[in-house]
């Protein structure tokens, strides 16, 4: 809930951003939106519940999470959402009008937005898995920030955080496609940051680690002995929480982050693949 204590220091007071992937309350870009919304920014959301619907949490209730994060705005803050599928060709430019549009003015864009399942292994692939992880987690990332750049009119505070996963950091197997969809964006990292710094953009990208955004869970896993010795191995002895990526997203967007550029961070709270 935004302190009405804290109406002079909100960092992002007077700033908007777009946040996708951020309408299920379990969820990394609800966590991210509800950071951003408590730092005093408007914002614009995008979901889509027919993918959530396919996964083995299930979707969330849209309204309710909308909601959720309207009791974070401050008082001249507010929110409007989009549900958009970023698999099509036009979809990222559509997302970024309407966010325009309704805001006035985009400071920030946080492509959380990811598809998963339907992976498999290298022997599983086809170009239907492949093409279908591409055009959502690299493509329309990449378009989404394009469009951000073009709309973009110079002001300070312009950020772009992209999330990519640990897959440069060990194995992800039966994850072929998202693993190498998500290893493009980090390793373009470094080239579109500095396309986009002149243009008064700063971009870096997160890996958050193993966060447990529903598919951490023995009710939804049938690999509950894959899931415990991923939670043995985490120093503090649980997953990770939504909560802890969003603040690292939260600082990178703020002016305390000004002076990070084209990075690759990761938060995984001393996770230990070996």
């Amino acid at each position: 809930m935004w302190p009405v204590t804290a109406h002079e220091t909100l960092p992002l007071a007077g700033r908007s951003a777009l946040v996708t992937g951020a309408a299920r309350r379990g969820g990394i870009g609800h966590a991210i939106a509800t950071r951003l919304a408590d730092m005093g920014a408007s914002l614009c959301v995008q979901h889509l519940a027919a993918h959530d619907a396919a996964q083995p949490w299930g979707a969330d209730d849209t309204a309710a999470a909308l909601d959720a994060l309207r009791e974070h705005l401050a008082p001249s803050a507010v929110l409007t959402d989009l549900e958009a599928d970023l698999a099509e060709p036009d979809a990222a430019e559509r997302l970024v009008a309407h966010a325009a549009a309704r805001l006035g003015h985009l400071d920030v864009l946080v492509c959380n937005h990811a598809r998963s399942g339907g992976d498999g292994s290298l022997l599983e692939q086809t170009p239907e898995t492949l093409d279908g992880h591409w055009q959502v987690n690299t493509r329309a990332t990449l378009l989404l920030t394009a469009a951000f750049a073009r709309r973009h009119d110079g002001r300070a505070g312009g950020r772009v955080v992209w999330l990519t996963s640990g897959q440069g950091l060990g194995p992800m197997r039966g994850e072929v496609a998202y693993a190498a969809s998500k290893a493009a964006l980090a390793g373009v990292t470094a080239t579109v940051a500095d396309e986009l710094v002149d243009r008064g953009i700063l971009l870096n990208t997160v890996n958050p680690g193993p966060v447990d955004t529903g598919y951490l869970s023995a009710d939804t896993s049938d690999r509950p002995e894959q899931l415990e010795w991923v939670r043995a191995h985490f120093p503090a002895g649980r997953f990770g929480e939504p909560d802890d990526p969003a603040r690292l997203v939260a600082w990178l967007v703020s002016d305390e982050g000004r002076w990070v550029v084209g990075q690759v961070l990761d938060t995984e709270g001393g996770f230990r693949r070996a």
